[in-house]
């Protein structure tokens, strides 16, 4: 009865080493997946990639808590989802109406300040959902918009009537300077080499910038560099 017991436990066991180890696996494939999907956000998913995403989460769930059905049950699959998701990616590139097909036309809600209530209906959107997307574009007042588009991925890309905009300084014919692009020099104490590379000054040239932070780069949270040569630093807490 002893050794029933024990072998029962043994065999228990191991059924939890090998779900968790398949869980693992699983999880490296769907991370791998996405990534070759691209870098879509998950509100700018197409209708086709949102489809695909939820299949591939469902297929990795199966062989991933029952361990009688063969990982490969899972994985391959998923790979077929890849490959159909690749090929429609391509069609869509090189054909226009396919890609209307797929992934549907932008809708215009409000045209010239004016809604359009047959758009609405067919997108089944009412007016609170559309004012309450309008506030997300930090928009609150429905006679400040000229164009309500809604887009493909859900979203949608509001045109505020020109007295509303906010004015840039070409409106003053003012020509800003260049501001460039901010790198990253030190991440959590540590170095970013390519970076430093990148603006042509090496681990001596940023030692000499921390010390005026009197802090090593190595106890950086974080070194900034922006366009004008501007450095942000600040000292991480892990030290002291």
């Amino acid at each position: 009865m002893i050794k029933i017991n024990l072998i029962n436990d043994i065999e228990r066991k191991i059924r939890l080493l090998v779900t968790f180890f398949r869980a693992i696996l699983l999880y490296i494939i769907v991370l791998i997946v996405m990534r070759l999907m691209g870098k879509r956000e998950i509100g700018q998913l197409q209708p086709f990639e949102l489809a695909i995403s939820i299949m591939i989460a469902d297929l990795a769930s199966i062989p991933m808590t029952d361990t009688g059905v063969p990982i490969s049950n899972g994985i391959i699959p998923i790979l077929g989802l890849l490959v159909m998701h690749l090929v429609i990616s391509v069609v869509n590139l090189k054909s226009i109406k396919a890609r209307e097909i797929i992934c549907g036309k932008p809708r215009i809600l409000i045209y010239r300040g004016k809604i359009d209530e047959k758009a609405l209906k067919k997108e089944r959107f009412t007016i609170n959902e559309l004012e309450e997307r309008l506030r997300g574009n930090n928009v609150v007042n429905l006679g400040d918009v000229e164009y309500a588009i809604l887009e493909t991925s859900g979203n949608i890309t509001v045109i505020q009537k020109p007295e509303k905009r906010n004015t840039i300084p070409e409106d003053f014919n003012i020509t800003p300077e260049y501001e460039g692009i901010p790198y990253d020099l030190v991440i959590d104490g540590k170095v970013m080499e390519k970076n430093l590379q990148q603006i042509g000054k090496d681990y001596n040239w940023l030692k000499k910038q921390a010390e005026k932070f009197k802090i090593k780069p190595e106890e950086a949270l974080i070194i900034t560099i922006d366009g004008k040569n501007q450095i942000f630093c600040q000292k991480s807490e892990k030290g002291d």
